[in-house]
């Protein structure tokens, strides 16, 4: 299996070379050259553990790595909890009914949120491969809240690893910066830049396409720009599918996504794509809503970032979607660079319609705005007594909006506890892995928004 780049010009890569890499070499992003079709395949993985399914999908991306190697590093990624690590429950991902919907709680990981599910995979990886190759790596991450905490926990105390991850100052929520910022490792490195999230994602893409910059200090990816990441995220559309009921209308389910950064999505996609039966994804944006006004318009517009109760939707640029984009325009690296460059320019570039491959009218999209998210807690949380974060709310108010006679499955992206100050009056939402955290000693550096900046400070920590 060869991962080839979406701008066109980057020489095919190995999945190991894929994996350490991130970004491609000429700018774009990775992307496996096939995808495989495992429609044939789905009723014979009824009944496996979530490790044993994520060995069966992930195999089928790699021919680098030996099968034993891949079964123990993926049996490890999603083992029990044990020390602060590992998932709370064998199950990993539960679904659970909640009226005529399901929710897919991806929160059992170390820091309650889906980024786990990829991230404790990724790091193992990381991990085996410079152990084999006796290299040390320096790892860069921009998160709006979730991703940076993940990042950390499946890196954490590496002696051959370092992580610098950048959040927007002010724009996550307490929980989330004290969850990274307490990490007390001496290869955890905090960098808080003035600015938004686009902001620190255009410094990581600025510092991974200085070539120099990048060989010199050599830089991985833990961001969802790393298609390896993408690939675990396939694997809990194929669990929670496997445990719906059998007898689903034409066999089909939907599934609702709250987004920012397209990577949760475009994991499902793919999905569809390898012959999972899916009738609909549902993107669900809160009020930055440039992916839904982009599905519903063919325009795709840079506006301002507003700042919602749902922080790590507060995303204008995804990066995420010029992988749709690459596959939207038949693969083709030039009208890709195009279209991107149209983007980078004037802020706003469109795809004319007609002449879609299959699949296109899948993606169907709606918003929730901050009202609508508030209402959508208050109201499932006295109807089930369950309460939602921020996030997932904003899945399900598009998801109640949007739904069909199949059933929908709802992403529940973290738990409640990490954003307390959305919880209905009352309501419990504490959690063993946060308490403490405002008592311990935090550590950061705060940034100005500038590239250059952040790239003295790495190399400061690292020469």
């Amino acid at each position: 299996m060869r991962y080839v780049s979406t701008r066109g010009t980057g020489p095919p890569v190995p999945f190991r070379k894929a994996l350490m890499a991130g970004q491609a070499a000429d700018g774009g992003l990775l992307m496996p050259e096939r995808l495989p079709d495992v429609s044939g395949d789905l009723e014979s993985w009824r009944g496996l553990t979530y490790p044993a399914l994520a060995f069966e999908i992930l195999s089928r991306f790699t021919d680098d790595v030996p099968e034993e190697d891949l079964r123990a590093l993926v049996e490890r990624s999603y083992s029990p909890a044990c020390d602060g690590a590992g998932f709370d429950t064998p199950e990993v991902a539960p679904l659970v009914p909640m009226g005529d919907l399901y929710l897919l709680e991806l929160f059992h990981g170390p820091t309650l949120a889906f980024k786990d599910l990829a991230l404790q995979l990724l790091g193992r990886l990381f991990d085996y491969e410079l152990e084999r190759s006796g290299e040390t790596m320096n790892v860069l991450g921009a998160t709006s809240g979730d991703t940076g905490s993940a990042a950390i926990a499946a890196l954490r105390g590496k002696s051959n690893v370092r992580v610098f991850v950048l959040f927007p100052e002010g724009r996550t929520s307490r929980l989330q910066e004290l969850q990274m910022t307490t990490a007390p490792d001496a290869n955890v490195h905090c960098i808080a830049v003035e600015g938004t999230f686009d902001d620190c994602q255009r410094i990581m893409k600025a510092l991974f396409n200085d070539g120099g910059f990048k060989a010199r200090w050599r830089l991985g990816a833990v961001n969802s720009v790393n298609c390896v990441r993408l690939l675990a995220q396939v694997v809990y559309y194929f669990h929670a599918w496997l445990r719906l009921p059998p007898d689903l209308p034409n066999g089909k389910a939907s599934f609702s996504v709250p987004t920012g950064n397209f990577g949760d999505v475009f994991a499902g996609f793919l999905a569809a794509q390898m012959g999972l039966p899916m009738e609909r994804l549902i993107l669900a944006t809160n009020e930055n809503d440039i992916l839904d006004r982009f599905f519903r318009t063919g325009v795709y517009r840079r506006g301002e970032v507003r700042r919602t109760p749902s922080p790590s939707m507060d995303i204008q640029v995804a990066s995420n979607f010029e992988r749709f984009l690459w596959w939207r325009l038949d693969r083709t690296g030039e009208a890709v660079r195009a279209f991107m460059s149209a983007f980078d320019s004037k802020g706003e570039a469109r795809i004319e319609p007609g002449g879609a491959p299959p699949g296109s009218d899948r993606i169907v999209s709606g918003r929730a705005d901050r009202g609508e998210t508030l209402a959508t807690i208050e109201r499932w949380y006295r109807r089930t007594g369950r309460v939602l974060d921020p996030h997932t709310a904003v899945g399900v108010k598009v998801a109640e909006e949007l739904r069909s006679d199949v059933p929908t499955v709802c992403l529940a992206t973290a738990h409640p506890g990490k954003f307390p100050d959305t919880a209905p009056a009352g309501a419990k939402v504490g959690h063993a892995r946060l308490a403490g955290l405002d008592d311990l000693p935090a550590r950061k550096v705060v940034v100005p928004n500038d590239a250059g900046r952040v790239a003295r400070y790495i190399e400061s920590v690292c020469a």
